[in-house]
């Protein structure tokens, strides 16, 4: 093997393992962003419980536990289909969306309308206002 073939196998060896590397660490994130719901209907262990819709934006920044009344659902050109705790979606302290790209592991979503649900995740916030990413059907939890 000349100089020029090994340098270009371990150029190839170290791009091969960056890919790895990053492929890994995206798939761990999505993990951390997936979590069971293991606790009673109570909400996140240790966490005292769900807090309200209304509530939840002092839930940002944590793993946390929202609960509401669906209203509706209803599902984007693009496909991303969002869970309504407000009349008028634009005008509500909270949001959560299931996108597309996750879609398929979710059951008939319609059966959620008029349900009281508990959403759990990671609390961040979108254009202002409290959101859960629903990434894993466990997420939620239908409250009696």
């Amino acid at each position: 093997m000349t100089r020029k073939q090994v340098a270009m196998a371990v150029i190839l060896a170290l791009l091969a393992c960056l890919l790895s590397a990053a492929l890994a660490y995206r798939h761990g994130l999505r993990r951390a962003r997936q979590p069971a719901i293991a606790s009673t209907s109570s909400g996140v262990a240790g966490s005292g419980g769900c807090v309200d819709f209304r509530e939840a934006a002092s839930q940002v920044g944590k793993k946390g536990c929202v609960s509401g009344r669906v209203l509706r659902i209803f599902t984007s050109r693009a496909g991303n289909t969002f869970l309504d705790f407000c009349p008028d979606y634009r005008q509500c302290p909270f949001t959560s969306v299931i996108f597309a790209s996750d879609r398929a592991k979710f059951g008939d979503l319609s059966t959620l309308a008029g349900r009281q649900v508990e959403i759990q995740g990671a609390v961040t916030t979108y254009q202002g206002r409290a959101e859960i990413i629903i990434y894993d059907p466990q997420q939620i939890r239908l409250q009696p």
